[in-house]
């Protein structure tokens, strides 16, 4: 089995993926693909889905991703390790997803980090999560401010421990003037949990006269969830071949692909996530209607 590829295999900043530098853009073909590659440069400059993905329209490329990572835990018992030693070895596959995208033009992968359903799990391992969290916010802030990554967190801050809040916040600063791709964590998040929140917080804007019931429409309730400045996800990838959605992005995955994976979340390399946006290239979206060759 060839090793997965990760972070450190991929190009540094500023490295070309192409002998001869990045694909120009006078090289695309059609028109179509060629201005969306320049949609793509306009927020990382360096996007290059040719060199990656030759066989790939550009425009078949999913703006957002969100990924569901499984086999930590799993990963860890089949070598006969602690559990937390598959989370750590996960998060070497977090920063390859996340270096993978953006060199093919993803704006934003969404990621869940720890649901208020993980509360659940034995009392040691919820702190160790939260350790881990800690240490990734730490040791990863200054690399996604240089490379022009933002960071987004959705989910609740009632229930985080405070220094868990103190990292959170530096690393939202650190990359708020950041213009690149947008790296979202799912951090003491549930999606039952975030329809209740943006219900709640529409019925008390009718109740104080504030909103007519009549206006509430879904572009207004989309813009009470936490993701409301997020574009929606085009793909969802699940590995350890769970296919569960487990009260992730319920409403934000309406009409996403599905993709589901039997590698173990520490082994997803860059070719796993490039399979991955191949298969969905390849399926055609609907969204409810027919297809353009079909008479029925």
């Amino acid at each position: 089995m060839t090793p997965p590829t990760h972070a450190a295999d991929l190009p540094a900043p500023g490295q070309s993926r192409l002998p001869d530098g990045v694909t120009p853009l006078e090289a695309i073909e059609p028109a179509e693909a060629r201005a969306r590659v320049e949609a793509m440069r306009a927020i990382h400059a360096e996007a290059d889905p040719s060199a990656l993905l030759p066989d790939v329209d550009p425009r078949r490329i999913p703006r957002h991703i969100a990924v569901i990572m499984d086999g930590n835990g799993r990963w860890a018992q089949e070598r006969g390790l602690p559990r937390m030693f598959g989370h750590r070895n996960g998060a070497a596959s977090v920063r390859t997803a996340l270096e993978t995208a953006k060199a093919v033009g993803v704006e934003c992968l969404t990621r869940n980090s720890f649901s208020r359903e993980n509360r659940k799990r034995p009392e040691e391992e919820v702190e160790q999560l939260m350790q881990l969290y800690l240490t990734y916010m730490d040791g990863d802030r200054s690399v996604l401010a240089d490379r022009n990554i933002r960071f987004r967190q959705i989910g609740r801050r009632e229930g985080l421990p405070p220094a868990a809040l103190e990292a959170l916040d530096r690393t939202m600063e650190a990359t708020s003037h950041c213009t690149g791709p947008i790296l979202c964590l799912a951090v003491n998040y549930g999606s039952r949990d975030e329809i209740l929140h943006a219900t709640r917080e529409l019925a008390r804007r009718v109740q104080n006269g504030q909103l007519d019931p009549g206006a509430i429409d879904e572009s207004l309730f989309e813009r009470s969830l936490f993701t409301a400045d997020l574009p929606e996800p085009d793909l969802l990838v699940r590995t350890a071949g769970e296919r569960r959605l487990s009260n992730f992005l319920l409403w934000q995955l309406s009409y996403a692909e599905l993709y589901s994976t039997p590698v173990l979340w520490p082994d997803f390399g860059t070719e796993d996530l490039l399979q991955a946006i191949r298969a969905y290239a390849g399926r055609e979206r609907r969204f409810g209607g027919l297809s353009p060759a079909s008479d029925a």
